[in-house]
């Protein structure tokens, strides 16, 4: 089991986070805010992954809490990527539901 975010980056090819405080779950979100602080993705993390590891956010991001902007604007970066690819695969799927066209 690991215990720390530094033991979980080691060696990753890719680091994944998430906003820590959901739209809608902003009450309360401050204490929720200082039990993940120890798990933002800062330059210092990523560098513990491999040299060519990728950081991926599923948007929106506040950058400050779960993302340094260093990151999420770094070169390691794939989030706009990332976010492009959602819409071809969004369309495919509307696409299919309407049409009932599961062929691939």
């Amino acid at each position: 089991m690991l215990e720390t975010p530094e033991e979980a980056v080691a060696g990753a090819h890719a680091i994944y986070t998430d906003v820590w405080v959901s739209m809608g779950k902003e009450a309360g979100g401050e204490h929720h805010r200082a039990q993940l602080e120890g798990y933002r993705v800062t330059p210092a993390l990523m560098a513990l992954a491999r040299h060519d590891a990728v950081f991926l956010h599923c948007l929106p991001a506040h950058r400050g809490e779960e993302v340094d902007s260093a990151v999420i604007d770094g070169s390691a970066s794939l989030v706009w990527t990332q976010a492009a690819n959602r819409l071809p695969a969004e369309q495919a799927l509307l696409s299919a539901l309407i049409t009932g066209d599961w062929e691939v």
